[in-house]
């Protein structure tokens, strides 16, 4: 017997309240205002964050519950496949971005001082940043491991973990809390429209290939008149477009910094290190 869809009423008020994604939120919550707080005060590591900063990282975390509490958790993992690609996305694509531009750069540099930093600065490299994070992205799309993760709790949870530890490794280059740790303007301009390609490929193969990849999704009740195909489709172009939007909006202000700076002709690119080193004094 095929299983009913539940109504739009009954989703909407379906919120996951898992305790490892409540108690991991606020624990890094905790963490960061400690940091800034107490730990900066104690230790004297640096002026304090600004407004907008704070308030950035506490965008983060809702944004975070937004993936992973709301029930676009519950419709992605059981339902469709173009709500779990919106969760990937703001897990890879936008909560990274944000957790770095609300920290401060003595904290970017005390993380660095600590035991096995030389791992971070590994995978902090932009040709290694750029490489792993593709790579994770393309391996749990692989159809036994994603089917995988919607059975498997644990397996879920590392992909999750995965998507959020590589966004902050690729997004590195670029929004690195360290200024002179960024990569140049043109540079970043390249290392963006390398990341961009990426994503659009994956998003291409899933809004054109006729089959469904992914068993769960083909046996799922099909929620509002969407097949599985179409399903599989809308998550192709999701990643392909909304997914890309991310890169293309810093891709552009790349572009228009190297453009101020007097574009190709002038722009000098200094010798950076793409790690961060110890902090001077």
């Amino acid at each position: 017997m095929t299983a009913v869809a539940p109504s739009t009423g009954a989703l909407l008020t379906h919120w996951t309240l898992e305790p490892s994604v409540l108690l991991g939120t606020v624990a890094v919550t905790g963490a960061y205002f400690y940091a800034i707080g107490p730990l900066r005060r104690k230790y004297n590591l640096g002026p304090p964050p600004t407004r907008a900063q704070v308030y950035t990282f506490v965008a983060s975390a809702v944004l975070l519950l937004v993936a992973l509490v709301s029930p676009l958790d519950d419709i992605g993992d059981e339902y469709l496949f173009s709500a779990h690609m919106v969760q990937h996305l703001i897990l890879a694509t936008l909560w990274p971005p944000l957790v770095l531009l609300a920290m401060p750069p003595w904290m970017a540099q005390a993380i660095f001082r600590q035991p096995g930093a030389a791992v971070l600065r590994f995978f902090t490299h932009p040709a290694a940043a750029l490489l792993f994070f593709n790579l994770d992205i393309y391996l749990w799309h692989v159809p036994a491991l994603y089917d995988l993760t919607l059975h498997n709790e644990y397996a879920h949870i590392a992909e999750h973990l995965s998507f959020m530890l590589f966004g902050l490794f690729t997004w590195w280059p670029v929004l690195s809390p360290v200024a002179s740790e960024r990569l140049s303007a043109p540079l970043q301009t390249l290392y963006l429209f390398g990341d961009a390609m990426f994503m659009m490929v994956l998003g291409i193969v899933f809004t054109f290939i006729p089959t469904v990849l992914y068993a769960p999704y083909a046996d799922a009740p099909r929620l509002w008149g969407i097949s599985a195909v179409t399903d599989q489709q809308i998550g192709g172009l999701i990643m392909w477009y909304p997914g890309n939007l991310p890169y293309a909006t810093w891709l552009v202000i790349a572009f228009y910094r190297w453009f101020d700076a007097g574009g190709p002709e002038n722009q000098r690119i200094p010798q950076q290190s793409p790690t961060i080193g110890p902090p001077a004094g």
